[in-house]
């Protein structure tokens, strides 16, 4: 973990980082920017990689992941989902002067340009552009900046 100048964050953050999981061994990377300020209960989980910009303001209740447990096919589902493997699709790579709203989750394989706003309760499941105004479940672009 690589955190930058100027970082604070409210109670209850969650920021894992796991090397190894039922006997998987994993090399996570988790690289914070300078100025990044996250609010009270996030929770921020790595396997493979995840980088946040610097200046990026993370809202409450904001969950980050790179990875799921397991592929999500039909051949885990004799196994309790505590116990698969976890399994990454992706990094996540949030861009610099982000502004993630209260109660998103960003999930594996996914990228968020520079200047983002993304709105309450959004759901990123694919990447966005910079300077994009973002929202919903699915997210998507709701407007551009600029």
């Amino acid at each position: 973990m690589v955190i930058g100048k100027g970082f604070n964050c409210d109670q209850r953050l969650r920021l894992d980082a796991f090397d190894n999981f039922l006997g998987e061994k994993f090399a996570p990377q988790v690289l914070i920017g300078d100025n990044v300020s996250i609010q009270k209960d996030c929770h921020i989980g790595a396997i493979n990689k995840i980088v946040i910009g610097s200046n990026v303001l993370i809202a409450s209740k904001v969950y980050i992941s790179d990875h799921s447990h397991g592929k999500v096919i039909s051949e885990e589902l004799d196994c309790p989902p505590s116990q698969r493997k976890l399994y990454s699709k992706g990094p996540v790579i949030i861009g610099n002067s982000v502004w993630i709203g209260e109660g998103v989750a960003v999930l594996p394989n996914v990228t968020i340009g520079n200047n983002c706003i993304i709105g309450a309760n959004a759901v990123v499941t694919k990447s966005f552009p910079d300077n994009c105004v973002i929202g919903g479940n699915p997210a998507r672009v709701i407007k551009m900046l600029m």
